[in-house]
């Protein structure tokens, strides 16, 4: 049997990857023509899906894996007859980690610390904890059960949401549908929902009307989740952790840089140290697969 071939991005994906029984691994950056024009697994580089797809329709492919969770709009970058997979089970872990990072940060307020401590002030505040609080987590697929789970030790009150209503894993998931009841009592909201059209702008003006002052914004699913010219409304009263904003990049001077109780990271939830073994991991499995021709994971499209 042939060796089945592997291109990623870089040399040093290349060396984490590591010898492989029945794999041939190359490197191609995708910024020009392909080295081969039959190779078995494409790896594109993170989070550059518009630049990079188009060049597949040069590559015959038994699989495209790509390095984020999300893939909307995927579909219409990929030549026909291709197979794309996600990257769920590499940044569930480091998203998680940063939502709560997020959470932390705006309760007990780190960023008015930080501003004190460049102006060399000492300057303490009386902050509301995490612990006693009342979070909506809207999003419960693999990043919204990996931050459920580093919540809980918290000690807060946690209400899952997803698109249905269901129990899973003895927990009781409420529906979307449910959101008018439930917002009034939330605290915070945590976001990690995917993206797309029948999620976008799911946090409006309704919604943030029903939450009471004070109540904190969590993004870490896709920047359009929330209505940004909504949220900018609502500065002051409502306040935000945002590392998905929407537009992304977030310009030099929009108003969300500067609105009051506003703390935002540049889209960092999966860069993180916990990525590349997740990742390496996964192609392992993903080779795996293809070398004994059974059906990968984790596809997500097929054009």
């Amino acid at each position: 049997m042939s060796a089945v071939t592997v291109s990623v991005p870089t040399a040093k994906l290349a060396a984490s990857l590591g010898p492989i029984e029945g794999a041939e691994v190359i490197v191609w950056e995708m910024e020009g023509a392909p080295p081969r024009t039959d190779i078995d697994l494409v790896v594109p580089p993170y989070m550059s899906p518009r630049t990079t797809l188009p060049l597949l329709a040069e590559v015959r492919s038994r699989l495209i894996q790509g390095q984020a969770i999300g893939y909307e709009g995927v579909e219409t970058m990929l030549p026909p007859g291709s197979v794309f997979a996600n990257a769920s089970t590499v940044h569930e872990t480091s998203t998680a980690e940063l939502a709560v990072a997020l959470t932390l940060a705006a309760q007990r307020d780190l960023p008015v610390y930080v501003r004190a401590q460049t102006e060399g002030r000492w300057a303490p505040t009386f902050a509301a904890s995490l612990a006693d609080r009342r979070v909506l987590l809207l999003g419960y697929g693999g990043v919204g059960k990996a931050i459920a789970a580093r919540l809980r030790p918290f000690e807060v009150e946690l209400t899952a949401v997803a698109s249905r209503a269901r129990d899973e894993d003895g927990v009781h998931v409420h529906g979307v549908d449910e959101l008018p009841a439930l917002l009034p009592h939330a605290e915070i909201v945590v976001l990690s929902l995917p993206g797309g059209e029948d999620t976008r702008h799911i946090v409006d003006d309704a919604f943030l009307r029903a939450l009471p002052d004070g109540a904190l914004i969590v993004n870490v699913g896709r920047g359009p989740l929330v209505d940004t010219d909504a949220l900018l409304a609502h500065a002051g009263r409502i306040r935000a952790a945002l590392d998905v904003t929407d537009p992304e990049p977030l310009p030099v001077g929009h108003p969300l840089w500067s609105a009051p109780g506003v703390l935002i990271a540049p889209h960092v939830g999966g860069a993180s140290t916990a990525m590349t073994p997740r990742l390496v991991a996964l192609l392992r499995r993903q080779i795996a697969h293809l070398v004994a021709g059974e059906e990968p994971e984790n596809i997500v499209v097929r054009t």
